[in-house]
């Protein structure tokens, strides 16, 4: 169920802090899966997550001022939108924030005039690989295959 104070909008410069904090804050939990310079691509300091907000849309789940949730995304070549960067805060979870988020992606898609969404993720995300299963992406045999020594698999999903 979703909550209804939750907000979603585009972030800016000035955003950066608190998004590298939902980023570290959502993948703790699994940090003893991922190699140590995966883990820290992960999970990017703010002057990585600023260059991201140049480079491309990231949107921003807010409940009471508090960000919960995010997710980015880069246009590219062949119609393809590249989503990265998406976690949700372990306390927000289960009110439907990913897919309130997918939403926006999806619009923003189509607003484009992109014809695949593609990630990257982790076998051991769980929870999050039954929400893109749920979406429609489907694994592919795409690369890359791992992230600095973390195995990584694509998933995409035809618009």
């Amino acid at each position: 169920m979703s909550d209804p104070r939750l907000q979603l909008r585009r972030a800016h410069p000035g955003d950066e802090t608190a998004i590298s904090a939902v980023l570290l804050d959502g993948f703790r939990e699994y940090s003893p899966q991922y190699t140590r310079q995966g883990f820290a691509a992960t999970t990017p300091a703010p002057s990585e997550v600023l260059r991201r907000i140049e480079e491309g849309p990231v949107w921003l789940a807010v409940i009471q001022s508090e960000v919960v949730g995010t997710v980015s995304a880069v246009l590219r070549a062949n119609d393809v939108l590249y989503i990265r960067g998406m976690a949700v805060l372990p306390h927000a979870r289960g009110l439907r924030i990913g897919n309130r988020l997918f939403e926006l992606i999806e619009a923003y898609a189509k607003e484009h005039r992109c014809t695949r969404l593609i990630l990257s993720t982790t076998p051991f995300l769980s929870r999050a690989i039954r929400l893109y299963e749920s979406l429609g992406f489907v694994r592919t045999g795409e690369g890359p295959h791992d992230l600095h020594g973390t195995p990584l698999f694509t998933m995409e999903k035809t618009l």
